[in-house]
């Protein structure tokens, strides 16, 4: 319970955090929806910002973060506070001059990543030109990555989570600031993105640099790159690239495909997946970020039996919130997306789109967010090659998806492809990780999700009926919000509701929690 209680706290201020990164997040999507709609210029911004996300998984939080903290845990525990410091150093200075040699690499090749990623686009002159440049801008933006994500992975492992995951609010800042102050004075506007991308991840490693300081880790420039410990890094950080890499050729292939489909439809998907991405972000990712420091320090004391009950708990919890939440996103698409993106040049076509395709993306939030914790699993035990596999057969199996869905659903075929590739990635690491470890507590899993499950499909029926005879379409944007609001507050007590009468154990457990803290709050209070 304790260990529980560790990894809940963690992910609660990771989500919390998230929740304000995301509500931040949409504002920047709706800031660049208002100012340049499902336009051309906006499919080349979306384009360049995907090379951006594949590099921040590759040498950011993604590979670097899950290969540095396992390490890093067994160098702060064997050595002295003065000898993990040099560790530090050492690695931010070599990773640094990497950084700087890759995105020199990057900008000289912009134009043929673009060709790779959105062929489609050569029939377009301008609009191909625009993307070279946007993407040749940003690149220079992964020194900051690096340097951002390395920086997480030591505050992870100290156990300090708020300022990682508070960054990313400059980051959206700075694309809005620079999108309304700086496009009007451009004469290419979507330019003014690509800058605040740039200066956005500088405030991110910047906003983390005090709380290195705090820790005793500001790292200094120290050319010592013998340590062991670098080596072990940068050793797993090998097949993690590779594996990540390859999980980000999915969003290549989906763009790839989208490039050659009606202009708009780059947009749709992008739209689409953010607003999926957004429980994957509060629940799945913080419970990833949280999870893995604590696996690494059970594998370093050796400690089994507590890495299983772990490992169980937040599969349990992460479905616990992201199957209603995949319910919720499939029934109250179209209303969410009028209310948060349809003003300016996002029109009725452009929701009714974004919408087609987030029902096949939400189906994707449980197994992608699942195969996420037991992808940190396998690393937290210094395995980087079986996720590795798991990538390579749902990279295949995502172009056939592909091929096949494309033609009858379009966009809307792309993203269930992405979605079916994330169930074929969760079954086999399933599979992995029972054959590497024995019983891991799947049944209870499993069962936990049945509950789960169940009351989802109540919500669901629930929301359906609202949807359906309340006449949103005719609400205006305060009453659409109200609307919203009520119904997801209304879905929420019914799901809540009915797993309480099927005894499910995680809303006991948050039940402990939430009157813990109250408990708490009164003690403090009345001592004072």
């Amino acid at each position: 319970m304790a260990n529980e209680r560790k990894i809940a706290k963690a992910a609660s201020i990771m989500g919390f955090a998230t929740i304000i990164s995301r509500i931040m997040g949409y504002l920047r999507d709706a800031c660049i929806a208002y100012i340049f709609g499902a336009t051309m210029y906006a499919d080349a911004f979306f384009v360049a910002f995907r090379v951006s996300n594949l590099l921040r998984r590759l040498v950011g939080e993604g590979a670097l973060t899950s290969s540095f903290i396992p390490i890093f845990t067994d160098v702060f525990a064997g050595r002295s506070k003065e000898e993990a410091r040099d560790f530090v150093s050492g690695f931010f200075t070599l990773f640094f001059i990497i950084l700087v040699v890759l995105a020199v690499l990057g900008m000289v090749f912009s134009r043929n990543l673009v060709v790779l990623m959105s062929p489609g686009f050569l029939a377009v002159e301008r609009k191909f030109s625009i993307t070279v440049n946007l993407t040749r801008l940003m690149f220079p933006h992964m020194v900051f990555i690096g340097l951002m994500a390395a920086s997480m992975g030591v505050l992870h492992t100290m156990r300090h989570f708020a300022a990682p995951a508070l960054s990313p609010v400059v980051f959206n800042i700075s694309i809005i600031l620079f999108a309304f102050l700086l496009s009007p004075f451009l004469g290419v506007p979507v330019y003014a993105l690509g800058i605040g991308v740039v200066c956005g991840v500088a405030l991110q490693f910047a906003v983390q640099v005090p709380f290195l300081k705090r820790y005793g880790m500001l790292p200094r420039i120290y050319f010592r790159w013998n340590d062991p410990a670098i080596k072990k890094i940068l050793i797993l950080m090998g097949p993690a690239v590779v594996g990540i890499g390859i999980y980000q050729l999915n969003v290549f292939v989906t763009t790839n495909f989208a490039s050659r489909l009606p202009e708009g439809s780059v947009s749709y998907l992008y739209f689409g997946s953010r607003l999926m991405e957004l429980p994957l972000g509060i629940f799945g990712v913080a419970f990833t970020h949280a999870l893995l420091p604590s696996l690494s320090e059970f594998v370093t004391k050796k400690d089994f039996s507590s890495f299983r009950d772990s490992l169980s708990f937040t599969m349990r919890t992460v479905n616990f919130v992201n199957i209603p939440a995949t319910a919720g996103l499939i029934v109250l698409a179209p209303p969410i997306i009028n209310i948060l993106f349809r003003r300016g040049e996002f029109g009725p076509l452009e929701a009714s789109q974004t919408a087609f395709a987030l029902y096949f993306y939400a189906l994707g939030i449980v197994p992608v967010a699942s195969s996420r914790i037991l992808v940190s699993v396998f690393y937290s035990l210094k395995d980087t090659r079986t996720p590795v596999i798991g990538a390579v057969m749902s990279f295949f199996f995502n172009i056939i998806m592909c091929i096949v869905l494309i033609k009858p659903l379009r966009h809307g075929g792309l993203a269930l492809a992405a979605s079916l590739s994330a169930v074929l990635d969760l079954s086999f690491l399933s599979i992995a990780l029972r054959l590497k470890m024995g019983r891991f507590g799947a049944r209870g899993i499993v069962f936990s999700a049945l509950k789960s499950f169940a009351a989802a499909v109540l919500m669901g029926a629930t929301l359906f009926l609202l949807t359906s005879y309340s006449g949103w379409e005719g609400f205006g944007k305060l009453h659409g919000a109200l609307f919203l609001g009520f119904s997801i507050a209304a879905g929420l007590i019914v799901y809540i509701t009915v797993c309480r009468f099927l005894n499910a154990h995680e809303v006991v457990f948050l039940k402990e929690i939430v009157e813990g803290r109250i408990k708490r709050i009164r003690t403090k209070y009345s001592s004072n």
